[in-house]
């Protein structure tokens, strides 16, 4: 074994959690290799062109809290900027751009290829190498487990390996990946990359239940052939908020979007075809999103549905190609060349990439740790869809989490764990640890409890502290958070004791129909202390929703006894008495970490955990 074989940690998959995870890695000082199939396609944008949205901007924020890099990456590609939902509440507004993909993948190669102790190299892995390894093909010898095995490294299918404590997967779509578009057939990770196969393989000889998912990619049309007279136009914000909480502002033209509708020709069309859609014809076996369906799954749910929208989204600065968000499909080709004709505004366009429709293999997540790592396999880590995750935000966040924690096991150091009261990663994490997922998983507002106090506007203030403490965030980014709350601890004060009309202006705030609470920047007196619009509009929500926050902490602090309680890993729940059978079942399979996470699994109930806390205590193991 030679020097530039050995690693401390190896990411493999060069998607948007292989980007993260190996920055991670590399940025605390781990000697990190990047194992991609082809480097030009790090960070690619293979589905729609954008970043962030409901509850996955309030990821991107996150992520960029802790020193990740999505944040500065698409605030440097993106083309069009907008907050949603801001007609309600700042905890459910959430950033999201559209990206110049081109610029958006070369981006964040450039920064990861300034890392030193980062290495980039292209192949793709066949297998996990385990120390003992147990021959290839073959279970473990009598009276021998794979807990025996530690990871090890890794191997290439062209015979290459590589060795390192710590491997963190995050292969995507790839893992025996079988693409779909209409009667065709042929496995592929995406457009024009080939599957990983031998890995699927692996990691079954290693003990892991691999299962089947299912997701699909609209058309992309030539942007040049399209009527945009005939479809309504979508501008951006016209004063665009920034991800990356490094950046003051966003200086660049905005690029616009359109959008356009089905209509009663093309559902009948695509009714009338249905045995020739793969989702239908008995081709596609697995589970798609449901909160992302084809076309034909809308026609068919929906059927009282005359029309549904699609959003025409450019995919570079020079609106070269165009992304049909919303009719994504597997159809075949002739059928999907009828559809975009019956469309309005794309009558004439030219199809330039078909839609196609992808079945992967993943692992169920309820076989992670909370730190990511398999329970099986010690050293091996997934992120990203691996773990029956969608989207390109909960895969980035995934593979920060696993770089992170990657580097502290290679240390020795305690596991960097996010509680759902932290942050949309820590629901993201416990949900997919304590949730039986049979289809891809999506971030929504709705699954955080704790949505009143986990805003996108306050994530730095929420993490960044914890970032330093693990080693990923830098000085830069330390540093201008104690700015920031140095300035909002001045302009608090100087609120709490200004008063007006006899009261102080924090309680004018509160007033909704007082002025100061649509705009605090815009008072003479709080011009005067010299602030940036940033700190102006977190201390003013800080004021509205100081009351909501006060009980919201109480009703955590209240729940967090039971995230302390760790349940012993060789609890038996089939002996402890007057438990249900269910309750015995499921935590039997699940095995969930704390008393917390138990209460969560689905069909458990609070007697439930009553009855297992008296048994802890009864033999003294609580």
């Amino acid at each position: 074994m030679t020097d530039s074989q050995k690693y401390d940690v190896i990411v493999v998959g060069g998607g948007h959690a292989g980007a993260e995870a190996a920055w991670a890695a590399a940025r605390m000082g781990a000697r990190t290799l990047l194992l991609t199939m082809r480097r030009d396609t790090i960070a690619k944008m293979s589905c729609n062109p954008a970043i962030g949205g409901l509850a996955k901007g309030q990821i991107v924020r996150e992520i960029d809290a802790l020193g990740g890099l999505m944040g500065e990456a698409i605030d440097a590609a993106g083309i069009q900027f907008r907050t949603l939902n801001r007609s309600k509440g700042p905890a459910v507004q959430s950033p999201r751009a559209q990206a110049d993909k081109y610029k958006y993948k070369d981006y964040v190669r450039h920064r990861l290829e300034q890392f030193d102790n980062l290495t980039i190299e292209e192949g793709i892995a066949a297998e996990i190498l385990t120390t003992p390894s147990p021959l290839r093909g073959t279970p473990p010898l009598q009276g021998e487990s794979y807990l025996d095995h530690t990871t090890q490294g890794i191997r290439c299918t062209d015979g290459r390996t590589f060795y390192a404590p710590c491997v963190v997967l995050t292969t995507g779509t790839f893992l025996k990946g079988m693409m779909h578009l209409g009667t065709t057939q042929w496995e592929g990770g995406r457009l024009d990359e080939p599957a990983s196969n031998e890995l699927s393989d692996c990691l079954r000889k290693l003990g892991l239940t691999v299962k089947r998912l299912k997701t699909g990619t609209p058309a992309r049309l030539d942007g040049a052939t399209i009527d945009y007279n005939k479809v309504e136009l979508q501008p951006g914000d016209e004063t665009p908020v920034p991800f990356s909480f490094l950046n003051d502002c966003i200086d660049r033209p905005s690029v616009p979007c359109w959008i356009t509708w089905t209509n009663e020709a093309i559902h009948k069309l695509l009714l009338d075809n249905l045995d020739k859609a793969p989702m239908y014809s008995g081709q596609i076996q697995s589970t798609g999103p449901r909160y992302c369906p084809s076309i034909e799954t809308k026609i068919v749910r929906f059927a009282d549905k005359k029309q549904h929208q699609v959003f025409l989204e450019p995919e570079d600065e020079a609106i070269s190609t165009i992304y049909c968000n919303g009719i994504s499909t597997s159809y075949p080709k002739e059928i999907q060349d009828e559809m975009i004709r019956l469309m309005a505004g794309t009558e004439h366009a030219k199809i330039v990439h078909y839609a196609y429709a992808i079945e992967y293999d993943y692992c169920p997540a309820q076989q992670l740790k909370p730190n990511l790592e398999t329970r099986t396999v010690p050293g091996l880590f997934l992120a990203g869809q691996i773990n029956g995750t969608s989207g390109y935000e909960e895969a980035a966040g995934q593979g920060l989490l696993a770089g992170v924690n990657a580097v502290l096991k290679l240390n020795n150091k305690d596991p960097f764990i996010l509680g759902r009261d932290q942050a949309y990663l820590g629901v993201l994490v416990d949900d997919l640890l304590t949730r039986e997922i049979d289809e891809p998983y999506r971030m929504f507002t709705s699954r955080a409890e704790y949505r009143l106090s986990l805003r996108s506007d306050n994530a730095d203030r929420r993490l960044t502290q914890i970032g330093r403490s693990v080693g990923i965030v830098d000085d830069i980014r330390w540093n201008r958070l104690q700015q920031k709350l140095a300035d909002m601890k001045r302009l608090e004060d100087f609120l709490k004791s200004t008063r007006k009309d006899g009261q102080s202006l924090w309680q004018c705030i509160k007033q909704p129909q007082h002025p100061l609470s649509n705009d605090l920047s815009g008072d003479v007196d709080v011009m005067g202390l010299d602030l940036s619009k940033e700190v102006t509009d977190a201390v003013m929500i800080d004021a509205k929703y100081e009351g909501y926050t006060l009980r919201q902490e109480k009703q955590i602090a209240a729940l967090r006894h039971l995230e302390n309680i760790k349940l012993p890993a060789s609890l038996d729940y089939g002996t402890i008495p007057h438990l249900r059978f269910e309750a015995k079942e499921k935590l039997s399979a699940l095995r969930p970490f704390t008393l917390g996470q138990a209460s969560r699994v689905g069909g458990i109930t609070p007697a439930d955990i009553t009855v297992i806390q008296i048994h802890l205590k009864k033999n003294r193991q609580l």
